[in-house]
Protein backbone atom coordinates (compact mmCIF):
# COMPACT_ATOMS: atom_id res chain seq x y z
CA UNK A 1 0.00 0.00 0.00
CA UNK A 2 1.12 3.50 -0.67
CA UNK A 3 2.31 5.52 1.78
CA UNK A 4 1.29 9.37 1.48
CA UNK A 5 3.37 11.96 1.85
CA UNK A 6 2.21 14.96 4.37
CA UNK A 7 4.42 18.23 4.21
CA UNK A 8 4.11 19.75 7.83
CA UNK A 9 5.01 23.49 8.09
CA UNK A 10 6.10 25.08 11.29
CA UNK A 11 7.63 28.45 12.18
CA UNK A 12 7.39 29.26 15.71
CA UNK A 13 7.68 27.57 19.48
CA UNK A 14 4.52 26.45 19.76
CA UNK A 15 3.91 24.97 16.55
CA UNK A 16 7.11 22.59 18.04
CA UNK A 17 4.72 21.81 21.11
CA UNK A 18 1.87 20.81 18.20
CA UNK A 19 4.23 19.01 16.08
CA UNK A 20 5.81 16.74 18.37
CA UNK A 21 2.88 14.69 19.01
CA UNK A 22 2.38 14.16 15.04
CA UNK A 23 5.73 13.81 14.38
CA UNK A 24 4.71 10.63 16.44
CA UNK A 25 1.43 9.71 15.47
CA UNK A 26 2.82 9.79 11.85
CA UNK A 27 5.66 7.60 12.73
CA UNK A 28 5.55 4.13 10.16
CA UNK A 29 2.12 4.96 8.56
CA UNK A 30 2.90 8.56 7.14
CA UNK A 31 6.05 9.79 5.01
CA UNK A 32 6.41 13.36 6.92
CA UNK A 33 8.48 16.10 5.48
CA UNK A 34 8.70 18.67 8.29
CA UNK A 35 10.04 22.44 7.35
CA UNK A 36 10.50 24.93 9.26
CA UNK A 37 10.40 28.77 7.97
CA UNK A 38 12.33 31.00 10.25
CA UNK A 39 10.04 32.83 10.81
CA UNK A 40 10.78 32.42 15.09
CA UNK A 41 13.74 30.20 15.65
CA UNK A 42 15.73 30.05 18.75
CA UNK A 43 18.26 27.00 19.49
CA UNK A 44 18.10 27.50 23.15
CA UNK A 45 14.36 27.21 22.89
CA UNK A 46 13.98 24.31 20.35
CA UNK A 47 16.71 22.21 21.16
CA UNK A 48 14.80 20.58 24.30
CA UNK A 49 12.48 19.24 21.64
CA UNK A 50 15.17 17.51 19.67
CA UNK A 51 17.22 16.65 22.74
CA UNK A 52 14.92 15.20 25.52
CA UNK A 53 11.81 14.55 22.93
CA UNK A 54 13.92 12.89 20.28
CA UNK A 55 12.22 15.29 17.93
CA UNK A 56 13.63 15.02 14.02
CA UNK A 57 15.30 18.27 13.17
CA UNK A 58 13.36 20.33 10.20
CA UNK A 59 14.21 18.29 6.55
CA UNK A 60 14.03 21.90 5.42
CA UNK A 61 15.26 25.01 7.62
CA UNK A 62 14.13 28.16 5.66
CA UNK A 63 15.41 31.93 6.84
CA UNK A 64 12.42 33.82 5.87
CA UNK A 65 12.11 35.79 9.70
CA UNK A 66 12.39 39.05 9.76
CA UNK A 67 10.62 42.09 8.01
CA UNK A 68 6.95 43.06 7.89
CA UNK A 69 4.44 40.65 7.41
CA UNK A 70 3.34 40.87 3.90
CA UNK A 71 7.27 40.81 3.45
CA UNK A 72 7.90 37.77 6.06
CA UNK A 73 5.01 35.83 4.35
CA UNK A 74 5.86 36.82 0.97
CA UNK A 75 9.10 35.45 1.68
CA UNK A 76 7.75 32.44 2.92
CA UNK A 77 5.54 31.61 -0.23
CA UNK A 78 8.23 31.97 -2.71
CA UNK A 79 10.77 29.09 -1.30
CA UNK A 80 7.43 27.09 -0.27
CA UNK A 81 6.61 27.17 -3.58
CA UNK A 82 10.15 25.54 -4.55
CA UNK A 83 9.70 22.57 -2.13
CA UNK A 84 6.31 21.56 -2.27
CA UNK A 85 6.86 21.38 -6.46
CA UNK A 86 9.78 19.41 -5.66
CA UNK A 87 8.05 16.83 -3.13
CA UNK A 88 4.75 16.91 -5.09
CA UNK A 89 3.09 15.93 -1.24
CA UNK A 90 -0.43 14.30 -1.14
CA UNK A 91 -1.22 17.45 1.60
CA UNK A 92 0.06 20.08 3.14
CA UNK A 93 -0.39 20.48 6.80
CA UNK A 94 -0.10 23.86 8.99
CA UNK A 95 -0.83 24.34 12.56
CA UNK A 96 -2.45 27.68 14.44
CA UNK A 97 -2.85 31.56 12.77
CA UNK A 98 0.69 32.34 12.36
CA UNK A 99 2.46 33.84 9.00
CA UNK A 100 4.14 30.62 8.14
CA UNK A 101 0.46 29.06 8.42
CA UNK A 102 -0.67 31.44 6.15
CA UNK A 103 2.28 30.87 3.86
CA UNK A 104 1.94 27.35 3.30
CA UNK A 105 -1.85 26.92 3.01
CA UNK A 106 -1.66 29.45 0.05
CA UNK A 107 0.87 27.61 -1.55
CA UNK A 108 -0.70 24.56 -1.19
CA UNK A 109 -3.96 25.99 -2.27
CA UNK A 110 -2.45 27.42 -5.69
CA UNK A 111 -0.97 24.58 -6.59
CA UNK A 112 -4.40 22.64 -5.85
CA UNK A 113 -2.93 20.34 -3.05
CA UNK A 114 -4.84 19.43 -0.12
CA UNK A 115 -4.46 21.83 2.90
CA UNK A 116 -4.70 20.19 6.66
CA UNK A 117 -5.32 23.10 9.11
CA UNK A 118 -4.48 21.76 12.64
CA UNK A 119 -6.36 23.90 15.19
CA UNK A 120 -8.62 25.11 13.16
CA UNK A 121 -12.24 26.83 13.96
CA UNK A 122 -10.67 29.28 16.25
CA UNK A 123 -11.93 32.88 17.03
CA UNK A 124 -11.11 36.12 19.28
CA UNK A 125 -13.39 38.29 16.46
CA UNK A 126 -10.38 41.06 16.73
CA UNK A 127 -9.29 42.16 13.87
CA UNK A 128 -6.29 44.14 14.81
CA UNK A 129 -4.64 40.34 15.46
CA UNK A 130 -2.50 39.44 12.26
CA UNK A 131 -3.11 35.97 13.81
CA UNK A 132 -6.70 36.08 13.40
CA UNK A 133 -6.29 37.41 9.91
CA UNK A 134 -4.36 34.30 9.05
CA UNK A 135 -6.46 31.66 10.88
CA UNK A 136 -9.51 32.77 9.13
CA UNK A 137 -8.30 32.63 5.59
CA UNK A 138 -6.48 29.61 5.98
CA UNK A 139 -9.49 28.08 7.12
CA UNK A 140 -11.29 29.29 4.14
CA UNK A 141 -8.74 27.59 2.01
CA UNK A 142 -8.21 24.42 3.75
CA UNK A 143 -9.80 20.79 2.49
CA UNK A 144 -9.44 19.15 6.07
CA UNK A 145 -10.39 21.65 9.08
CA UNK A 146 -9.42 19.78 12.52
CA UNK A 147 -10.60 21.92 15.42
CA UNK A 148 -10.18 21.70 19.25
CA UNK A 149 -13.60 21.78 20.43
CA UNK A 150 -16.81 22.26 19.85
CA UNK A 151 -17.00 26.23 20.04
CA UNK A 152 -14.67 26.41 16.86
CA UNK A 153 -17.01 24.61 15.25
CA UNK A 154 -20.04 26.61 15.31
CA UNK A 155 -17.13 29.51 14.29
CA UNK A 156 -16.96 27.74 11.05
CA UNK A 157 -21.04 26.99 10.58
CA UNK A 158 -21.55 31.05 11.05
CA UNK A 159 -19.19 31.58 8.28
CA UNK A 160 -20.38 29.01 5.79
CA UNK A 161 -17.46 26.26 6.47
CA UNK A 162 -19.59 23.04 7.38
CA UNK A 163 -17.65 19.79 5.28
CA UNK A 164 -14.50 18.57 6.00
CA UNK A 165 -14.45 20.01 9.67
CA UNK A 166 -13.29 17.14 12.31
CA UNK A 167 -13.28 18.55 16.11
CA UNK A 168 -10.76 15.92 17.41
CA UNK A 169 -9.11 17.80 20.03
CA UNK A 170 -6.51 19.58 20.98
CA UNK A 171 -2.77 18.67 19.48
CA UNK A 172 -1.21 20.66 22.46
CA UNK A 173 -2.79 18.83 25.39
CA UNK A 174 -1.44 15.48 23.77
CA UNK A 175 1.72 16.78 24.61
CA UNK A 176 1.08 18.01 27.64
CA UNK A 177 -0.55 14.95 28.59
CA UNK A 178 2.44 13.08 27.94
CA UNK A 179 4.58 15.53 29.90
CA UNK A 180 2.34 15.01 33.00
CA UNK A 181 2.36 11.64 32.71
CA UNK A 182 6.41 11.16 32.47
CA UNK A 183 6.79 13.92 35.18
CA UNK A 184 9.27 15.54 32.67
CA UNK A 185 8.47 19.34 33.41
CA UNK A 186 11.09 20.94 35.90
CA UNK A 187 10.40 22.52 39.32
CA UNK A 188 11.89 25.76 39.69
CA UNK A 189 14.88 26.40 42.20
CA UNK A 190 12.13 29.01 44.17
CA UNK A 191 10.99 29.60 47.95
CA UNK A 192 7.44 30.42 48.82
CA UNK A 193 4.66 30.66 46.53
CA UNK A 194 4.80 33.19 43.52
CA UNK A 195 2.59 34.38 40.59
CA UNK A 196 4.14 33.64 37.34
CA UNK A 197 4.17 36.15 34.42
CA UNK A 198 4.63 35.71 30.72
CA UNK A 199 3.52 39.05 28.67
CA UNK A 200 4.77 39.68 24.27
CA UNK A 201 1.43 41.02 22.81
CA UNK A 202 1.95 44.66 21.21
CA UNK A 203 -0.70 46.13 23.04
CA UNK A 204 1.12 45.37 26.35
CA UNK A 205 4.62 46.09 25.16
CA UNK A 206 5.11 47.93 22.82
CA UNK A 207 4.43 51.46 24.39
CA UNK A 208 5.98 52.72 27.31
CA UNK A 209 2.71 53.73 29.40
CA UNK A 210 0.98 50.70 28.88
CA UNK A 211 4.23 48.63 29.95
CA UNK A 212 4.86 50.67 33.17
CA UNK A 213 1.32 50.89 34.24
CA UNK A 214 1.33 46.69 33.86
CA UNK A 215 4.57 46.79 35.75
CA UNK A 216 3.78 49.13 38.66
CA UNK A 217 0.03 46.63 38.69
CA UNK A 218 2.21 43.65 38.97
CA UNK A 219 4.93 45.15 41.70
CA UNK A 220 1.94 46.20 44.11
CA UNK A 221 0.52 42.58 44.19
CA UNK A 222 2.10 42.13 47.48
CA UNK A 223 3.51 38.39 45.88
CA UNK A 224 5.95 37.40 44.53
CA UNK A 225 6.38 37.98 41.05
CA UNK A 226 8.45 35.82 38.65
CA UNK A 227 8.60 37.28 34.67
CA UNK A 228 9.99 35.46 32.19
CA UNK A 229 10.59 38.34 29.96
CA UNK A 230 10.16 37.93 26.16
CA UNK A 231 13.00 39.69 24.06
CA UNK A 232 10.50 41.63 22.72
CA UNK A 233 9.70 43.05 26.05
CA UNK A 234 13.09 43.32 26.92
CA UNK A 235 14.06 45.68 24.06
CA UNK A 236 10.89 47.74 24.64
CA UNK A 237 11.76 48.39 27.99
CA UNK A 238 15.53 48.99 27.12
CA UNK A 239 14.27 51.62 24.75
CA UNK A 240 11.54 53.34 26.92
CA UNK A 241 14.43 53.63 29.49
CA UNK A 242 12.88 51.51 32.20
CA UNK A 243 14.85 50.40 35.52
CA UNK A 244 13.74 47.34 36.27
CA UNK A 245 15.58 47.54 39.60
CA UNK A 246 12.46 50.05 40.25
CA UNK A 247 10.20 46.72 40.70
CA UNK A 248 11.72 45.08 43.48
CA UNK A 249 8.79 42.52 43.87
CA UNK A 250 9.39 41.43 40.54
CA UNK A 251 12.12 38.81 39.52
CA UNK A 252 12.77 39.02 35.91
CA UNK A 253 14.34 35.89 33.94
CA UNK A 254 14.90 34.98 30.40
CA UNK A 255 11.94 32.85 28.72
CA UNK A 256 12.17 29.04 29.47
CA UNK A 257 12.45 26.56 27.63
CA UNK A 258 9.40 23.91 27.49
CA UNK A 259 9.81 21.65 30.21
CA UNK A 260 10.96 24.64 32.50
CA UNK A 261 8.02 26.79 31.48
CA UNK A 262 5.53 24.03 32.18
CA UNK A 263 7.23 23.72 35.79
CA UNK A 264 6.83 27.29 36.54
CA UNK A 265 3.25 27.14 35.28
CA UNK A 266 2.67 24.03 37.63
CA UNK A 267 3.67 25.21 40.75
CA UNK A 268 2.69 28.95 40.63
CA UNK A 269 -0.28 30.34 42.34
CA UNK A 270 -1.73 31.88 39.21
CA UNK A 271 -0.56 32.43 35.96
CA UNK A 272 -0.65 35.77 34.62
CA UNK A 273 -0.24 35.84 30.92
CA UNK A 274 -1.24 37.34 27.34
CA UNK A 275 -0.44 33.60 25.63
CA UNK A 276 -2.76 31.87 23.46
CA UNK A 277 -1.24 28.46 24.80
CA UNK A 278 -0.32 29.00 27.98
CA UNK A 279 -4.16 29.94 29.29
CA UNK A 280 -4.53 26.04 28.04
CA UNK A 281 -1.63 24.85 29.80
CA UNK A 282 -2.76 26.25 33.23
CA UNK A 283 -6.35 24.96 32.77
CA UNK A 284 -4.69 21.45 32.27
CA UNK A 285 -2.53 21.69 34.94
CA UNK A 286 -5.48 22.89 37.50
CA UNK A 287 -3.89 26.48 37.94
CA UNK A 288 -6.28 29.64 37.58
CA UNK A 289 -5.26 31.96 34.79
CA UNK A 290 -5.37 35.89 34.35
CA UNK A 291 -5.30 36.95 30.52
CA UNK A 292 -4.33 40.20 29.97
CA UNK A 293 -6.42 40.64 26.79
CA UNK A 294 -9.71 41.91 25.63
CA UNK A 295 -11.03 38.36 24.37
CA UNK A 296 -9.77 35.06 24.22
CA UNK A 297 -10.06 32.01 21.15
CA UNK A 298 -9.86 29.93 24.41
CA UNK A 299 -13.52 30.86 25.67
CA UNK A 300 -14.05 27.37 27.13
CA UNK A 301 -11.86 28.19 29.89
CA UNK A 302 -13.46 31.14 30.98
CA UNK A 303 -16.04 28.79 32.81
CA UNK A 304 -16.11 29.10 36.55
CA UNK A 305 -13.18 31.83 36.39
CA UNK A 306 -10.36 29.32 35.50
CA UNK A 307 -9.34 32.03 33.36
CA UNK A 308 -10.21 35.53 34.06
CA UNK A 309 -10.09 38.82 31.35
CA UNK A 310 -8.27 41.64 32.37
CA UNK A 311 -7.38 45.11 30.22
CA UNK A 312 -8.34 48.31 30.80
CA UNK A 313 -8.53 48.39 34.71
CA UNK A 314 -5.67 46.44 36.03
CA UNK A 315 -6.69 47.38 39.40
CA UNK A 316 -8.68 44.44 39.38
CA UNK A 317 -5.42 41.99 39.00
CA UNK A 318 -5.07 41.74 43.04
CA UNK A 319 -8.92 40.88 43.22
CA UNK A 320 -8.80 37.83 40.48
CA UNK A 321 -5.81 36.30 42.17
CA UNK A 322 -8.47 35.40 45.29
CA UNK A 323 -8.93 31.99 44.96
CA UNK A 324 -12.13 30.36 43.82
CA UNK A 325 -14.06 27.30 43.41
CA UNK A 326 -13.48 25.45 40.04
CA UNK A 327 -14.56 22.37 38.76
CA UNK A 328 -12.24 21.08 35.84
CA UNK A 329 -13.11 19.50 33.24
CA UNK A 330 -10.55 17.04 32.59
CA UNK A 331 -12.16 15.89 28.78
CA UNK A 332 -11.63 19.79 27.85
CA UNK A 333 -10.02 20.20 24.42
CA UNK A 334 -10.41 16.44 23.71
CA UNK A 335 -8.92 13.52 26.12
CA UNK A 336 -4.45 13.39 24.60
CA UNK A 337 -4.74 11.68 21.76
CA UNK A 338 -5.66 14.11 18.95
CA UNK A 339 -2.52 13.32 16.56
CA UNK A 340 -3.47 9.72 16.30
CA UNK A 341 -7.19 11.00 15.31
CA UNK A 342 -5.86 13.54 13.05
CA UNK A 343 -3.85 10.40 10.94
CA UNK A 344 -6.91 7.83 11.37
CA UNK A 345 -9.14 10.54 9.32
CA UNK A 346 -6.62 11.35 6.54
CA UNK A 347 -5.86 7.52 6.20
CA UNK A 348 -9.80 6.66 5.86
CA UNK A 349 -10.06 10.21 3.41
CA UNK A 350 -7.18 8.78 1.20
CA UNK A 351 -8.75 5.35 1.28
CA UNK A 352 -11.96 6.80 -0.16
CA UNK A 353 -10.23 8.42 -2.82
Amino acid sequence: MKQHKIIAIIGARPQFIKHFPMEKACRDRVDLITIHTGQHYDENMSKVFFDQLGMRKPDYMLATGGGNHGEQTGKMMIELERIVLEEKPDAVMVYGDTNSTLAGALVATKLQIAVAHIESGLRSYNREMPEEINRVLTDHISRWLFTPGAQAVENLKKEGIKNGVFDIGDVMKDLVKYVIEKSMFVKPEIEGTYVYVTLHRPYNVDTKDRLVQILEQLNQLGKKIIFAIHPRTRTNATNFGIDFMDYPQIVFIEPQPYFQNLGYIYYADVLITDSGGMQKEAYWMKRQCITVRKETEWTETLKDGANVLIFEDLSKLKECMTPRPIQWDDQLYGEGNSCERIVNILAQKWDQQ
